[in-house]
């Protein structure tokens, strides 16, 4: 009866081992990596090292953004050019008793904000139509004296110019104070408006500028347009700056110290400094060997030379037991939603096992005792 009584405890306890689905808060490095020698696997890996960072650093942006680099600085004239939608005041000056254009008793006429229209011109008395578009100011005032000389020969011409729509940006937000600042002259910069504008709201993470030219957006982290003379660049008639915070994140899952979508909160985060954000990888669980980033790429960023992913899921792995890979972690940036997982340690399940081996001897020593 003892003998008996032993025996179903045993078997009880090694059923309880083998059988038992162990818990984790993640996968082994070998579990997801299990299909990378599949006949025909559906994502790459790429062991991340100082050898193979630099091809993957000219691999294409994975998850880009809508903006498309940036416009650098350059220098224009101090002059406004006159455009459709301005205005401008033209003052007349005659000193004949008899002047056509300046009333009587009077030496000169002022003709306030004559809109320029959408073919460039505008309409002086006794004139008619004159093409001021594109001409500077002092262009404009010679082009109307020429034109004013034809019927009063002694008059003199003063010209002042209100720029309109075409002359002026759209701030549209991130700012104190957004709406429409005209440009005073072709070497305005971006900054000089932003300021104008009240600068960046100061409650953004990391803010982000948009430049909207011509259909396009150009982006770029205020960080670096602040600290770079070069970047500030020239804007232009009918341009429109945003200024967003930056939407970017990555998600944190497995041993690490937070499990949970990571905002960016500078231009560039790489793997290492990721793994910082998430509060580092779990001493008791994670393996420092197994920590994964899983990319996607779109379809049309796949190559088959190398300079480019060969499939559009890949997974680049990180092993920080090592210099190479710490130096490597150090350089690999991580992109917009990318997924970083710590995974488990090996070790962790074995040592389990064998609190539950040793558990298990205990319960029948217990029973050895009880039957005696």
């Amino acid at each position: 009866m003892k003998s008996i009584l032993r025996n179903l405890v045993l078997l009880s306890c090694l059923a309880l081992v083998t059988a038992c689905d162990l818990p984790r808060g993640a996968a082994m490095t070998s579990e997801v990596l299990k299909e990378r020698d599949a006949e025909d696997p559906t994502f790459q890996v790429i062991e991340v090292t100082q050898a193979s960072l630099a091809q993957v650093n000219r691999w294409p942006r994975a998850s880009a953004t809508s903006g498309r680099g940036w416009l650098k600085a350059q220098g224009g004239p101090d002059s406004q050019i006159i455009r459709s939608n301005d205005r401008v005041t033209v003052t007349i000056w005659d000193n004949e008793p008899n002047s056509l254009l300046a009333p009587a008793g009077e030496k000169s006429i002022t003709i306030p904000e004559i809109p320029v229209s959408s073919d460039g011109t505008i309409f002086l008395p006794y004139v008619e139509n004159v093409m001021v578009r594109g001409q500077t100011q002092e262009q404009a005032r010679q082009t109307l004296q020429k034109a004013v000389s034809a019927i009063a020969p002694s008059a003199q011409v003063q010209l002042n110019m209100q720029p309109g729509q075409g002359n002026a940006v759209d701030v549209v937000s991130g700012v104190a104070r957004p709406g429409v600042y005209p440009l005073p002259d072709r070497s305005s910069s971006i900054l000089t408006v932003v300021a104008q504008a009240g600068g960046i709201a100061p409650a953004l993470r990391n803010p982000l500028v948009r430049l909207i030219r011509d259909g396009k957006t150009y982006e770029i982290s205020a960080e670096r347009l602040l600290s770079d003379a070069s970047l500030n660049t020239t804007l232009r008639g009918r341009d429109k700056i945003l200024v967003e915070e930056d939407r970017r994140y990555f998600t944190s899952l497995g041993a690490t110290g937070a499990q949970r979508i990571i905002p960016f909160d500078k231009a560039h985060v790489t793997a290492l400094e990721a793994m910082s954000m998430v509060g580092g990888l779990s001493e008791a669980r994670a393996d420092p060997k197994g920590v994964l980033i899983l990319r996607e790429y779109s379809s049309s960023q796949l190559r088959k030379d190398g300079s480019g992913p060969k499939l559009q899921r890949v997974v680049f792995t990180f092993d920080l037991t090592t210099a190479d890979g710490l130096f490597a972690a150090r350089s690999f940036e991580v992109a917009h939603k990318d997924t970083v997982l710590a995974t488990e340690s090996p070790v962790v399940p074995a040592s389990t096992i064998l609190r539950l081996i040793g558990t298990s001897f205990n319960v029948l020593n217990v029973a050895n005792n009880a039957t005696n």
